[in-house]
């Protein structure tokens, strides 16, 4: 059976935090490797994450990996986050540059802060008290200059400390495999873990896919047209999910990471469809 990994975000409000509670306990007997919790663009929810982060290592078995970035934030700042963490037991950190705040002009870095994802990589590693993702896009990302380049940065990460990486999510297998490939030829030999959006709403998919620049197949685009005027979306998100995931184990993958949008219901559906079985309750729950 493939390892399993789950992205939740921060909740704003009471609400959502019964709803992060619930995915959690959904998801969490299917003993997944970790869990991760994002920072929102511009570093919006970097309190909200830590509580979030610390919440769930203190009240759950879980390996809880937090979500760290460049953004707004000297280095100092940054650094007694991640030592706080530290001290609280958590060793795992998603390194990355960060989303700028909405309605800039695009990343820009810190007067004091750290210029990129790499240079935040490095004084990670040279705490030697973490174990660091980062991301990584199979079809580049929106702001390289090709593919080529992209890599090129990505193994800079690796070089600087990264021990694994996570994808952006795609919609179909052999662009993961011919990203995977492109990376082993680069000369990168860390872990690179696919990761899978099962697709809960369809407009907000397209939207966030011309954002981070996943290209949506038209046979794709088409299915969901018409399961979205039969009413048939969850259906047809699950299918497509198992056999894109089917796809990758095939081909070698035994890592799979999911991002849940705090919603758990095709996540563990996809899960299942694909053999996993429930394996405990959640354990240590304050």
């Amino acid at each position: 059976m493939p390892r399993l990994s789950f992205e939740f975000f921060p909740p704003k409000s009471l609400t959502a935090s019964f709803r992060l509670w619930d995915c959690v306990n959904t998801l969490a007997p299917l003993a997944p490797d970790f869990v991760s919790v994002t920072y929102g663009a511009g570093g919006t929810t970097r309190q909200l994450t830590h509580e979030a982060v610390s919440t769930l290592n203190t009240t759950t078995d879980l390996t809880v990996a937090a979500h760290l970035t460049c953004i707004n934030a000297t280095c100092a700042e940054t650094l007694a986050i991640a030592d706080q963490y530290a001290k609280a037991g958590i060793t795992d950190i998603v390194a990355l540059r960060g989303d700028a705040p909405k309605g800039s002009n695009g990343f820009i870095a810190h007067p004091d802060g750290f210029a990129s994802s790499v240079d935040l990589i490095a004084a990670l590693a040279d705490t030697e008290q973490f174990n660091i993702r980062v991301g990584a896009y199979p079809e580049k990302h929106p702001e390289a200059a090709d593919q080529a380049a992209d890599i090129a940065f990505l193994k800079r990460k690796i070089d600087a400390g990264a021990t694994s990486t996570i994808t952006q999510f795609f919609f179909e297998a052999d662009t993961f495999f011919r990203f995977r490939d492109a990376c082993v030829k680069a000369g990168i030999d860390a872990p690179i873990i696919p990761g899978i959006l099962p697709v809960e709403n369809w407009a907000g998919v397209q939207k966030f896919s011309a954002q981070c620049g996943t290209t949506i197949p038209p046979v794709v685009a088409q299915a969901f047209e018409n399961a979205t005027r039969d009413g048939t979306t969850d259906l047809l998100a699950t299918a497509l999910a198992t056999e894109l995931c089917d796809d990758l184990l095939t081909g070698g993958v035994d890592h799979l990471h999911f991002y849940t949008l705090n919603k758990p219901g095709l996540t563990y559906d996809v899960a299942r469809a694909l053999g996993i079985t429930p394996k405990h309750r959640l354990q240590n729950v304050a």
